[in-house]
């Protein structure tokens, strides 16, 4: 099976978008999640295993559940969609921008786990020693936290970005699928095939296996190092 030139055209632009919104996305998810995850490992405080609970249900809640509570949430009935669409003069649903949040909301507890797991790995006594001596919580969490704990967060940002590009489910329920627009990968896949284009199909499925092949391979070899 051959790509004509149509094809061509056609197979670029949900890469493009795919590979804006995840990386757009993973960083969103990389800071909220660090910030977090530091956060909770150093607090205790009443309500903790709760607000946990919340953090980690978009992982295992239906994609089109958390999609459809991001379009109640911000749609254009709710206040913050009529405030977004007041301030930008466009409604959230339905935009790329959309596709972002739809990708931090899904991606977060994958990242939110393994920078935890990174801050858990940090020697205390490290940490308390650097206090001692008369360095800040800040100073304490960037020459001590975070270079103890790169690995996990390097693996946390690339797990966040694979993550974030593979989303469907939410992506379609609150940015749609328009061509050109806010349509990535796994929805052109699903469209390809519900409409008997294997070739596109194929094409698509192998470049994000690819992409999701390399991110993980990159992952692998960051923990065994």
């Amino acid at each position: 099976m051959m790509m004509a030139g149509q094809d061509w055209l056609q197979l670029w632009p949900p890469i493009r978008l795919s590979l804006q919104i995840a990386l757009i996305a993973s960083i969103v998810t990389a800071v909220i999640g660090m910030a977090a995850a530091w956060m909770m490992s150093k607090k205790t405080f009443k309500g903790k295993t709760l607000l946990e609970t919340v953090f980690m249900l978009p992982m295992v809640l239906p994609p089109t559940v958390v999609g459809f509570l991001l379009l109640v949430l911000l749609g254009r009935r709710s206040w913050i969609g009529r405030l977004a669409e007041w301030l930008f003069s466009a409604p959230i649903v339905f935009s790329w921008g959309a596709g972002v949040i739809a990708a931090v909301v899904v991606a977060f507890p994958l990242v939110y786990q393994s920078m935890k797991a990174g801050f858990a790995s940090v020697d205390r006594h490290l940490e308390e020693s650097a206090r001692s001596m008369g360095a800040s919580e800040w100073q304490v969490f960037r020459h001590i936290t975070i270079p103890l704990a790169q690995r996990f967060i390097v693996t946390a940002y690339l797990l966040g970005f694979a993550r974030a590009l593979g989303e469907f489910g939410a992506t379609l329920m609150i940015a749609g699928n328009i061509p050109g627009r806010t349509q990535t990968i796994p929805t052109a896949i699903y469209v390809a095939v519900d409409s008997g284009n294997e070739v596109m199909a194929w094409a698509w499925t192998i470049v994000i296996v690819v992409i999701s092949f390399v991110m993980l391979l990159f992952t692998g070899r960051k923990q065994n190092t």
